[in-house]
C-alpha cells in the first residue's frame, strides 16, 4: 500500500489488469469518517474513466458520482464500460467494487471541442487576494478529518462556527505533495476538498458526507504554475430535511473559471 503522503497524484492513479478493469489501492490516512475522503475516490474514478474512455480530441468534460458507501483502506476494483460513443460525444461509467459491493459509482461524459460555436461566460469572477500573505490553517483532527493534513487550506473569509448569517465561504487550496500531473482528478479532489460552508452559520460541527456529486470541467489547469494553489467559493443554497445542496468552485490564479461543482450533502446526525 502506498503511504499517505505519497504525491497526490500517485494515490488516485489506478492500475490497469485487463480492458475495462483497474486495480485501486485505497490509501490509508486519507478518512473522512469511515471511508476515504470523497474527492480521492472521485479523483480515481475520473482516472479510471480518462484511461478507459477518453482521448486527447474528446476531454472529459462532466462526471455525476454517487458515494454509495464507505471506500475503506485497501484494494478495490474500477470496472468501466463504455456505453456510447458517438460522433462527438463518448459516454461511459466507472464503478467501485469493495468485497462484492459497490462503493462508488460514476457517469463520465466526454466530448469534442466545437470552436465553430460562440462561447459565453456569465459567472462573476471572485476577488482573489495573494495566498501567500495568508497562513496555512490546521485543518487536521480534532479540527478537521483525517485526510485535510494532506492539504493547504488559506482563507480570509468566515472560518466554521464564526456566526455568519450566509452559508458561503472561500479561500485557497493545494495538496501538500501533489506530483507533477495537473488534471481532472486534481480538479475533482479540491474543489471537494473544503470544508461545507453550512459550517460558518452553524453553532456546532455535524458529520456529513456527500450523496452525488456533479462536477463540470470548464477548463484544464494544464499550464499554471507548478506551485500555484486553487482558488475555491462556495455557498449552500438550500437545506430541507436533513440534506443541503451546495455550489462550489474553483479557479486558476490566473483568473481562469476550472470548475463548477454541485453536491447533495446529508446531514448524518
Amino acid at each position: 500500500m502506498r503511504p499517505p503522503d505519497a504525491p497526490f497524484d500517485t494515490l488516485v492513479t489506478p492500475v490497469p489488469r485487463a480492458p475495462g478493469v483497474f486495480d485501486w489501492e485505497v490509501a490509508d490516512g486519507w478518512q473522512q469518517g469511515r471511508g476515504a475522503f470523497g474527492g480521492l475516490v472521485v479523483g480515481a474514478l475520473v482516472r479510471a474513466l480518462e484511461a478507459g474512455a477518453g482521448s486527447p480530441e474528446r476531454p472529459l468534460r462532466s462526471v455525476t458520482a454517487e458515494l454509495c458507501g464507505p471506500a475503506l483502506p485497501g484494494p478495490s476494483e474500477l470496472q468501466v464500460e463504455v456505453l456510447r460513443a458517438g460522433t462527438g460525444v463518448t459516454t461511459a461509467t466507472c464503478r467501485l467494487v469493495q468485497g462484492g459491493e459497490v462503493q462508488a459509482h460514476a457517469v463520465g461524459a466526454f466530448g469534442k471541442a466545437r470552436p465553430h460555436l460562440p462561447d459565453g461566460r456569465w459567472h462573476a469572477p471572485p476577488v482573489m487576494g495573494d495566498p501567500t500573505a495568508l497562513p496555512s490553517l490546521p485543518v487536521e483532527p480534532p479540527l478537521g478529518p483525517v485526510f485535510a493534513r494532506w492539504f493547504d487550506f488559506r482563507t480570509d473569509g468566515p472560518l466554521p462556527l464564526s456566526g455568519e448569517t450566509v452559508p458561503q465561504t472561500h479561500g485557497w487550496i493545494f495538496p501538500r505533495t501533489p506530483g507533477p500531473t495537473r488534471d481532472a482528478a486534481l480538479v475533482a479532489a479540491c474543489v471537494d476538498a473544503w470544508w461545507p460552508s453550512l459550517y460558518v452559520v452553524a453553532d456546532g460541527i455535524r458529520p456529513m458526507a456527500t450523496l452525488a456529486y456533479t462536477l463540470q470541467l470548464v477548463d484544464s489547469p494544464e499550464g499554471l504554475p507548478a506551485d500555484a494553489p486553487f482558488f475555491f467559493r462556495s455557498q449552500a443554497r438550500l437545506l430541507h430535511q436533513g440534506y443541503m445542496v451546495e455550489f462550489r468552485e474553483l479557479w486558476g490564479v490566473d483568473g481562469r473559471l476550472l470548475a463548477l461543482n454541485q453536491q447533495t450533502i446529508a446531514l448524518l446526525k
